[in-house]
């Protein structure tokens, strides 16, 4: 599995279900969409949870300066956020790491 092109994609699906999932880490969906914006976002393969479909993972800052870790797939032309939380100590060690480098 390689990662997405995200330039083919054409914005974002959200529904009833998705929105709530993110809401149990207190993120609204325009949170979630602004860490692909992120010039220093991070992303990988999300092979753990891959076996429906592909998923993936970004880490990314949010325009207010919020660090998210979130899993999404691509469906069609549209990004589909499965899940978001705030990212752990770890998780902000690469972010800084790899912000840094770039």
């Amino acid at each position: 599995m390689a990662l997405p092109k995200l330039t083919k994609t054409t914005g974002f699906q959200w529904d009833e279900a998705n929105i709530a999932h993110i809401a149990k880490h207190n993120v609204l969906p325009e949170e979630a969409e602004d860490i692909f914006f992120d010039e220093n976002n991070i992303r990988d393969e999300d092979l753990q949870h891959s076996s429906d479909e592909e998923r993936f993972l970004i880490i990314g800052k949010t325009k207010r300066g919020r660090l998210l870790y979130q899993i999404f797939t691509i469906r069609e032309d549209k990004i589909r956020v499965i899940s978001s939380r705030d990212i752990n100590k770890k998780e902000v060690k690469l972010y800084e790491k790899e912000a840094s480098s770039s």
